[in-house]
Order: structure tokens, then sequence, then C-alpha cells
């Protein structure tokens, strides 16, 4: 039999990947949900999810323990996390967590519609909606995105933050732009998914719900409020 082909690494000296990557997003919820929301916002499980072009999104009751206790779901794509800067990536998660104070205290919009609630505690915490994520853009919608507002309370945290060296070392690698397209058993090539006219699968990367229509479709999960990405 051939010798098995194994690349040994370096032993490391901190901690292991998996416990520091989610304990340093568990202390970013607890440091802004002290400094935007007074502490308010109950625990949820944060999860690193690759949902295409998605930022992030909120899930609410998306996790249940045996007794019967729920948990909401704040995701983070983590194929983002090395072309943006610290705040942009934290005011994704802040993003996310007025949608789950929305939740337990307000009134959600239908669907995946940002109502003007939401727009409203969004500016109140320094963060300006914006379906571009650029000045000018609409305040509520389906597909919403926001930027930074200066001197407001986001800014103002995410400053404080920043001097204590809070950092995010662990980010997703960009794949080989090389890189081939993998053959299917037997040899033969996949079909490429980006032909003109060719159905394209589309997934919910929550529920694992499944639809399919042209490649150039951009689906929404109706149940979990996210983009469906193409398979």
């Amino acid at each position: 039999m051939p010798e098995d082909r194994y690349t040994e690494r370096p032993r490391r000296s901190g901690p292991p990947p998996t416990p520091e990557i989610y304990d340093t997003l568990q202390r970013a919820y607890e440091y802004f949900n002290a400094r935007l929301f007074d502490n308010r916002l109950p625990d949820c499980v944060i999860t690193l999810r690759r949902h295409g072009r998605c930022f992030g999104y909120f899930a609410g009751d998306r996790f249940g323990a045996d007794l019967g206790e729920l948990c909401d779901e704040i995701a983070l794509n983590p194929r983002h996390f090395q072309d943006r800067s610290l705040a942009a990536t934290l005011a994704t998660l802040v993003h996310e967590m007025v949608h789950l104070w929305q939740h337990h205290y307000g009134k959600p919009g239908r669907g995946s519609y940002h109502n003007r609630q939401w727009a409203d505690r969004m500016k109140a915490l320094g963060l300006q909606p914006s379906h571009t994520g650029e000045p000018g853009g609409k305040e509520t919608g389906d597909t919403m995105s926001h930027y930074i507002l200066p001197g407001g309370a986001f800014e103002n945290a995410m400053r404080q933050l920043e001097q204590r060296r809070f950092a995010l070392r662990w980010s997703e690698r960009p794949v080989a732009a090389e890189a081939k397209t993998p053959k299917a058993p037997g040899g033969a090539e996949e079909e490429d998914g980006d032909k003109s006219g060719a159905r394209q699968k589309f997934t919910c990367p929550s529920c694992s719900l499944n639809a399919w229509a042209k490649h150039s479709a951009r689906l929404l999960c109706g149940e979990h409020k996210i983009p469906m990405v193409a398979a």
C-alpha cells in the first residue's frame, strides 16, 4: 500500500483555533451588548457560515436544547474577514444584534424586510442603514447594508475596543484563482454552473432548503431571511 501523505506542521504555542475563534467572537458580542444594549440581549449561538456575498445573518430561535430551551443564531461569513476591516466585520455583528434585539423586544418586519424600527435603532447606535452601503441609500427594505457614522456610539465603542488590542486573528484563506474545476467520479468533468441557460441549484445555508433557478438568480430563504447559496 502507498504511504499516506501527511504534512507535519510545527506545534502551536497558543490555544487551539476553534475555541480561539469563537471565544473572540463571544467577547465581541458581550462587549457590544454591554456598551450598546445595556446587557439586555440574551446569549446566542455565534456561527461561521459561508453564504455567498452576504456578510452575516440572524435567525431567531434557530437552536433548541433537550429541555426545550431556545436560542437565536448570529452567523458571520469568514470569507470576508480578510478583505474587510475589523470595524466593518464587527459592525456586521452589531447589525445582526439589532435584529436579535428586535426579535425579543420589538416588532420585526415581515419576512426579510428591514423596517423603520430596525432602521431607527441602527441609527441610534451609530450605524446608518443603506441598501447600497453608501450615503443616499434607502433605509428600509429586504436587502440592507449600512455604514459607520462618524462620532456615533458604535465608532466610539469600536475605538476603545481596538485600544485594548482586540483582533480577529483567524480568517478564511482565499481560494487560489488558478484552481481547476474538480472532476466527478469516472473522469467526467462536472457541468459549469455559470453556463448560459443552465439551471443552478441553490441551498439555504441555515436549513438546507433547495431550489433551482437560472445561474444569475438571487434567491432568499423566506423562513430564515438569508440569501440562498449557489451549490
